[in-house]
């Protein structure tokens, strides 16, 4: 599913906007807010239960404890009253819906900004080397990699996969070659043949485990050296892997430290990434009462978070998204805490202020009771 709908909705409408004006990076922000904007009712839906949920759930803990005291011994009439509460102020999990619905419109466009054009596309072989007189015994079962849609120019993309006819388990001496094609069974080499300057499109194979294993060519093909496991790996070149957009260096590029230098456009879009995040949750407690335990969370996750993406990197052009999609998420949360609540909620909103108030005011008020010493008397005669 993920695949169709980066090959028939987001890949239509990146091409979309990139012959309006032919910038890969102005193309990811117009279709970050085009999905953004369709997702819109979807993640407005969540937004309102969540903050709907933080001010219903005190009351609804203590009324579901009560239910469940009170009709102990009668669980129909127990499942009634419950049923009841749920009908009053929402179910927690009504937030949950939306976002399961729009998870693989939001994978789709991940998978499609690590693929080309944006990022240099791998083709991964797990291969099993088998002795001469084993590899007779088995029966040949055709490998078809997953497919990926490839950038040969600015606004051509055709569909390839990577096969061998003969399966991924070899003899020892053989040597297989690996087709590149389309899906329709067209070499990838006879469609660059098309293309001007097509040749840099033609992929980097290595060994990425088993070199004494196996061996492979320029055109892919794989030699058997002795048996064992491997893996071949082919990349074919991004067509905007290396191309940048006002600050960022190259799209493709990958990793806050490489090379023994820090990448700085990478570091900057990592921060932002944070600072959108923290800004966002800091937007989603607006107008409620004060809670230490989600004001620390608000703080801590974030870093977590951004910190992770230090280790785990992500293309430029992913993180580019990643902060456009916090920003606009950020306003839609804004946006969103101004609107009015219905009566019941605002009411129980009102008197969660109203307490939350009560502890300063009286701390204030008793400061002079405060100073007096226990043995003192109150009137102040000695």
């Amino acid at each position: 599913m993920i695949g169709y709908i980066s090959d028939n909705l987001l890949l239509p409408i990146l091409d979309f906007f990139y012959g309006l004006v032919p910038s890969y990076g102005l193309a990811i922000v117009a279709l970050t807010v085009v999905i953004r904007l369709a997702l819109f009712p979807l993640s407005a839906g969540s937004i309102r239960s969540a903050r709907r949920m933080r001010i219903a759930q005190p009351v609804m803990q203590k009324r579901q404890a009560e239910i469940k005291a009170r009709f102990a011994s009668n669980p129909q009439k127990q499942q009634e009253e419950l049923g009841k509460l749920m009908k009053e102020f929402g179910s927690p999990l009504a937030g949950c819906l939306p976002l399961l619905v729009q998870m693989p419109i939001l994978f789709a466009l991940f998978a499609t900004l690590r693929g080309s054009p944006f990022a240099d596309v791998p083709y991964t072989i797990n291969l099993k080397v088998l002795p001469t007189e084993q590899i007779a015994a088995v029966e040949p079962k055709p490998f078809n990699s997953a497919s990926h849609s490839i950038f040969v120019t600015e606004t051509d993309h055709v569909p390839v996969i990577a096969s061998l006819p003969g399966g991924t388990k070899i003899g020892t001496g053989e040597s297989v070659q690996i087709q590149l094609q389309t899906k329709n069974g067209e070499a990838f080499r006879k469609v660059l043949s098309d293309v001007e300057n097509g040749q840099s499109f033609l992929p980097n194979w290595s060994v990425t485990k088993g070199e004494s294993i196996v061996s492979v060519s320029d055109d892919g093909t794989i030699s058997a050296l002795t048996p064992g496991d491997a893996t071949v790996e082919g990349k074919i070149p991004g067509l905007a892997a290396r191309s940048g957009f006002l600050f960022i260096k190259a799209l493709g590029q990958i990793g806050f430290y490489t090379e023994g230098a820090i990448n700085w456009d990478i570091a900057i879009l990592v921060g932002a990434f944070g600072l959108s995040l923290f800004i966002s949750q800091l937007l989603s407690g607006m107008g409620m009462p004060a809670n230490p335990q989600q004001a620390t969370a608000n703080k801590i996750t974030p870093v977590m978070i951004t910190g992770m993406f230090l280790f785990f990197p992500l293309p430029a052009g992913v993180l580019l998204y990643m902060v456009i999609a916090n920003i606009f998420q950020a306003l839609q949360t804004f946006l969103l805490t101004r609107e009015t609540l219905p009566d019941n909620l605002q009411a129980i909103l009102d008197d969660q202020m109203k307490q939350a108030q009560t502890p300063a005011t009286a701390t204030a008020g008793g400061g002079s009771q405060a100073g007096r010493l226990p043995f003192e008397p109150k009137g102040g005669n000695k």
